[in-house]
């Protein structure tokens, strides 16, 4: 309460201030919510390796006249977009991995894996995520595309070097879409399945410490 002017009366006095509350524990949220592409890099690479690819298949007669060297390098180019995808960028864009494992048994195994992202940082991916899928697509579509040019103009010799590509990159878009669509059940197969290898490991290593106390003890006796 204030005095007035003249007549000297009370008039309350209004506080304009608010309330602030202050979040110090969410920049690190907010920063991801507001990044677009949170992994640069990875996003690189993942239209790096397969772009270089084709534009060497369609540009080689310029850079060497040599079919082994253009050769060699597609194929070289192929093999490392089929790495880093497979292990790399698909795990860092959009949480998704997948691989061949053989048992003792000697029995092949494949295992697809999706990874549960938040709400709140699945937003900031919409982009990684939009990008790989169509890496992914279109590419195979475009070795498609040269498989049938090739056999159309008969260069018959790129013929081996095509199908490398065609089998490579659809390898990988049916395993990512294998991860997509059945990523959480083979997360659960692929749990119960290495705890059981785990317990047999652990079962014979067992049974072969105590075959060689046995073997120790009968050398004393």
């Amino acid at each position: 309460w204030v005095l007035g002017g003249a007549g000297g009366s009370l008039q309350p006095l209004v506080d304009d201030t608010e309330d602030v509350s202050l979040d110090f524990g969410n920049e690190e949220e907010l920063a991801l919510r507001k990044a677009k592409i949170r992994h640069p890099l990875a996003t690189f690479f993942h239209l790096f390796f397969r772009v270089s690819a084709i534009v060497t298949y369609l540009l080689c007669d310029w850079f060497s006249k040599s079919f082994v060297a253009c050769f060699v390098t597609i194929l070289l180019l192929l093999s490392f977009d089929f790495w880093s995808v497979k292990n790399v960028t698909g795990r860092l864009l959009v949480g998704l991995r997948w691989w061949n494992q053989i048992d003792e048994d000697g029995k092949s195994h494949w295992v697809f894996e999706a990874k549960k992202v938040p709400t709140s940082i699945a937003a900031s991916t919409e982009v990684e995520a939009r990008i790989f899928w169509l890496g992914l697509i279109i590419c195979p579509v475009i070795w498609t595309v040269f498989f049938f040019s090739t056999l159309f103009s008969l260069k018959l010799k790129w013929l081996a070097l095509v199908i490398a590509g065609i089998s490579l990159q659809a390898a990988n878009l049916y395993g990512f879409i294998h991860c997509k669509l059945g990523g959480k059940k083979s997360i659960k197969v692929t749990s119960s399945f290495l705890s059981q290898q785990m317990f047999q490991r652990e079962r014979e290593d067992s049974v072969q410490g105590m075959d060689v106390l046995k073997d120790m003890a009968i050398h004393n006796l």
